[in-house]
């Protein structure tokens, strides 16, 4: 990267910070009260805290997103941190819950929200860890940090007090290795799918894979990248020898197979209907007013926040499609 490229998103995210953020970033007193998240253990040494399945509100204070750690002989990685400085600091807690190694490394899975407003809680614990992420994701996540605090300072409230944009300062342009010390995790970076800046962490130890938002369970996918993109990294993530799928939402245990089929075939059936609308001639407006007048019972029952964005999915296809 750059150095007029890394010091003009340092400029932008400082100025969302001084206008829309307050209290102690680093937290202190704060971060070493908070409660600890809860946690499953998936395999040895991996952890990982279940998110709710809903869009964050005061209601969830924000913890809508799964996340979690690795620990190995000498240090710990973290796996995305939540929508909220408040989430980050009830991670943080959760890691000293299990283990006083040092956290060496926080990984970003991708620039959404709810994965990456938890990153301020780490800054300069343990001396500082590493934050890392897709080579794209300072870039995506600088254009959009003001409308993410805008809209968690407006949906979660007094929970989000504190909450600002960190940016990764070790890039993944392709793959990179994390030593954990007896322990090694393979970070591979993606090409457009879920968002432009997806990130995987494979842990070789216990076979297991964070996806991040490339697999949602339960949840409704949801489109901000290439539909086309995210088919195919679904047909090659089927191929992975992987034991266990660490999703970005949702249920981690039973055959992740079957769960993966299911997006994938969510996401076929949204590829099918765009381009058969637009073979048709029907116009974006045309073809959300069949949508909509169609019986879309089964859509509801299959998939949390179905409502919120399956119309939106459409759009993104049908602007992705028309012109293949």
């Amino acid at each position: 990267m750059s150095p007029c490229r890394r010091a003009g998103w340092a400029l932008l995210l400082a100025a969302v910070w001084l206008a829309g953020c307050a209290g102690d970033p680093r937290g202190g007193a704060a971060a070493a009260a908070a409660a600890p998240l809860s946690l499953e253990v998936v395999a040895a040494g991996v952890y990982v805290h279940r998110g709710e399945q809903q869009e964050f509100d005061e209601t969830n204070r924000g913890d809508v997103a799964n996340v979690g750690f690795v620990v190995g002989d000498r240090c710990v990685a973290v796996i995305d941190t939540g929508s909220t400085l408040e989430v980050g600091r009830r991670l943080l807690a959760a890691v000293r819950s299990v283990t006083a190694k040092p956290v060496c490394f926080v990984v970003n899975t991708h620039m959404h929200p709810d994965h990456v407003l938890g990153n301020a809680a780490f800054e300069g614990v343990d001396g500082g860890p590493v934050f890392v992420g897709h080579a794209r994701l300072p870039g995506a996540l600088a254009v959009r940090a003001g409308s993410y605090l805008r809209a968690v300072q407006r949906d979660v409230g007094p929970p989000a007090e504190g909450t600002r944009v960190l940016l990764p300062s070790r890039l993944v342009e392709q793959q990179d290795s994390l030593d954990l010390g007896g322990r090694r995790l393979l970070l591979r970076a993606w090409p457009t799918a879920h968002t432009d800046n997806d990130l995987t962490v494979w842990d070789e130890a216990t076979r297991t894979l964070w996806t991040g938002d490339l697999l949602f369970v339960g949840r409704i996918p949801a489109i901000d990248g290439r539909l086309s993109g995210w088919l195919a990294a679904c047909r090659e993530l089927a191929l992975s020898p992987a034991e266990r799928l660490v999703p970005g939402h949702g249920d981690f245990h039973g055959a992740w197979r079957d769960t993966l089929a299911r997006q994938t075939d969510y996401l076929e059936a949204v590829q099918a209907q765009v381009r058969s609308a637009i073979k048709a001639g029907r116009t974006l407006p045309e073809m959300l007013a069949q949508d909509a007048a169609a019986d879309a019972t089964a859509g509801r029952s299959a998939w949390a926040l179905y409502d919120q964005y399956h119309r939106r999915n459409l759009t993104a296809a049908y602007a992705e499609l028309e012109w293949e």
